[in-house]
């Protein structure tokens, strides 16, 4: 599909840019229903894993995370499918941006899910995007008296202006801070694993000991 053919509301340039961009156009900023629409689908045979939608994982199978809820078959029924690349309006959305599915499942009726338009919107560089610091302050501009309890609704998304990059300079971003989050996920994993060796250490060099303990240098 080409390009959208809605009007754009604003434009402008963004304060850090990419050398092979600089000089290109402005950046277009678009109201959200011009980029996402709303997906309904319950054309499912229950067969596919119940979602948890998260502020830390985004949506993931409940047994990932030892979520431990019993629902009925005939509440599973009623359930939404999320598809891969797939975003999802939690009640907490205010709270932590819009949460993204890498799974295909289901997930409570009560959520919205939303679903890019066309191929040119890179679903990584809004992955980012909604979880932006610039994103949540425009959710909580946009709500007012918004609680727990209380979902955004597509309407209130639908009038938050959101950037609409060239589809090239979408990706290079999310390629960009996607190599960044890896760089986080090692570095996290290097950390836990000295955590470990810490205690391992502190229970053999601080606990008490009859005799000749071992020696180390």
């Amino acid at each position: 599909m080409g390009a959208l053919t809605n009007k754009h509301t604003h434009k402008s340039i963004p304060t850090l840019r990419f050398s092979e961009f600089k000089g290109n156009n402005e950046w277009s900023y678009v109201h959200g229903n011009e980029l996402f629409v709303p997906i309904v689908n319950k054309n499912h045979h229950s067969d596919l894993p119940v979602l948890a939608i998260t502020q830390d994982q985004g949506a993931v199978p409940r047994e990932m995370i030892d979520y431990n809820v019993i629902v009925s078959e005939k509440s599973i029924a009623g359930y939404k499918v999320v598809e891969v690349g797939d975003f999802i309006i939690s009640l907490r959305s205010f709270q932590g941006g819009i949460e993204y599915s890498n799974y295909n499942g289901l997930c409570s009726p009560a959520y919205i899910i939303l679903r890019k338009k066309d191929e040119t919107i890179c679903n990584d560089f809004y992955r980012h995007y909604f979880k932006s610091y610039q994103f949540i302050q425009d959710l909580n501009r946009n709500i007012e008296g918004i609680r727990d309890g209380k979902m955004i609704s597509y309407q209130q998304f639908s009038e938050i202006l959101i950037p609409y990059p060239p589809y090239a300079e979408q990706q290079r971003i999310a390629k960009c801070l996607s190599s960044i989050d890896e760089c986080l996920k090692v570095a996290n994993e290097k950390l836990e694993l000295l955590k470990a060796h810490k205690q391992g250490l502190m229970q053999q060099l601080l606990a008490p000991v009859t005799g000749g303990g071992q020696t180390t240098e």
